[in-house]
């Protein structure tokens, strides 16, 4: 009696977790949303990119009605503080939330940590801003995929601009920055190379505050060309206190990415004929750009920046790919971008390398002028394009 009262109590806890697994399976094969986890810098020295990144990104989910595969589409934003240690933690406690893919982060520290994660848990993980090559390369994470620039790209742009300025003695000043000290590295050897003279180099910290010893010693250098290697408010800061001794009157002040309508309206005037790599810009005239651009500012009455076209970009592709796959599953997902092409991009075309999940596509390199409305007063000029095969080195087999 009692085994039978056992048997059958046995039966039916088997068939209620038999029961409770098809509904798991259920749910993660149908669920109620399409929830992604965004990670940026929205304080810290990156601060003034992550909002523009999250306006980019509400553009491309508002132009496909916020749906993909017929479910509403949520994004959860969390503020990394443009450090790798809340970059994990929000990134952990997101996936645990049952996000379907994490997007961001602003800083390469930031993303590199987060892309450990991604592939440690099989979670699609999409870059539009941090630029470190280590983020893209061959065999590297199946999970992680870039749409923006990489800093080999910018500092080829550099290199090109330090050539054909006739540039002989540069002074170079790098945020002591791991990926940003990489770049510089590359930058001087090819630089030497190429004849021009490195007549001093400076390695400020990350977030600093006070260049001015440093702008003296440029000041009483024989430099007629400033490479900066770093970005966001720590080139803000820097271009504004060479401003103060009118240091750009006298020298050539470039960098891989010190420039863009954001950082310029920081800088002010100073920021007038400094050269930079450009990540996206408002005036590229295809379809794609235009409509992006006539939404952007019927929504938030002003131009994109580089910061929101690359993230309107990278997420519109996405979710293209996911709709087109018609599934769930996050593996068809990583297949189908790894090998996709963005014939439509805002910035014209790019294909996704399946070597190394880099997207490749046109370099822009630009210089700040003063703006004409409805530009912002400080705008930058593109002053060349350079074709991918001029900016990426092929894949190897």
């Amino acid at each position: 009696m009692v085994a039978g009262i056992k048997a059958r109590h046995g039966r039916l806890l088997g068939a209620l977790a038999v029961s409770l697994l098809f509904a798991t399976a259920a749910q993660a094969a149908d669920p109620d949303k399409f929830k992604i986890g965004g990670v940026v810098s929205l304080s810290g020295t990156y601060g003034i990119f992550g909002e523009d990144m999250r306006k980019g990104v509400e553009i491309a989910i508002e132009q496909r009605g916020g749906k993909v595969l017929g479910k509403p589409i949520q994004v959860i934003w969390e503020d990394d503080e443009t450090k790798p240690q809340p970059a994990v933690q929000k990134t952990t406690r997101l996936i645990s939330e049952g996000v379907q893919m994490i997007f961001g982060a602003v800083s390469s520290a930031s993303s590199i940590a987060i892309m450990n994660i991604a592939k440690q848990r099989k979670i699609p993980h999409l870059v539009t801003m941090s630029a470190d090559d280590k983020i893209t390369v061959p065999n590297g994470s199946r999970y992680t995929f870039r749409t923006s620039n990489t800093l080999g790209m910018e500092q080829r742009m550099a290199l090109s601009f330090t050539k054909e300025q006739k540039l002989k003695r540069v002074y170079g000043v790098t945020a002591d920055y791991q990926a940003t000290r990489d770049s510089w590295e590359w930058y001087r050897r090819e630089a030497e190379k190429a004849g021009v003279e490195i007549v001093g180099a400076d390695f400020a910290p990350l977030g600093n505050r006070d260049y001015s010893s440093i702008v003296d010693k440029i000041a009483r250098s024989n430099a007629d060309g400033v490479a900066l290697f770093m970005t966001g408010s720590d080139a803000v800061t820097m271009v504004k206190q060479a401003g103060q001794v009118d240091l750009g009157k006298t020298r050539k002040i470039f960098g891989p990415v010190i420039a863009d309508e954001t950082m310029a309206a920081g800088v002010g005037p100073a920021s007038i004929g400094v050269y930079s790599g450009v990540r996206y810009h408002f005036s590229v005239d295809n379809p794609a750009n235009r409509k992006f651009v006539e939404a952007f500012r019927k929504k938030y009455n002003e131009l994109p920046s580089s910061a929101a076209g690359e993230a309107y970009d990278g997420m519109a592709w996405w979710l293209d790919v996911v709709e087109q796959t018609g599934s769930w599953d996050k593996e068809k997902w990583v297949a189908a971008f790894e090998n996709s092409v963005r014939d439509n991009s805002v910035e014209g075309r790019k294909a996704m390398r399946a070597c190394d999940h880099q997207a490749m596509q046109d370099g822009l390199w630009g210089v700040v002028e003063k703006g004409v409305a409805p530009a912002p007063a400080y705008t930058m000029k593109i002053a060349k394009v350079f074709p991918p095969n001029a900016v990426f080195d092929a894949c190897q087999p």
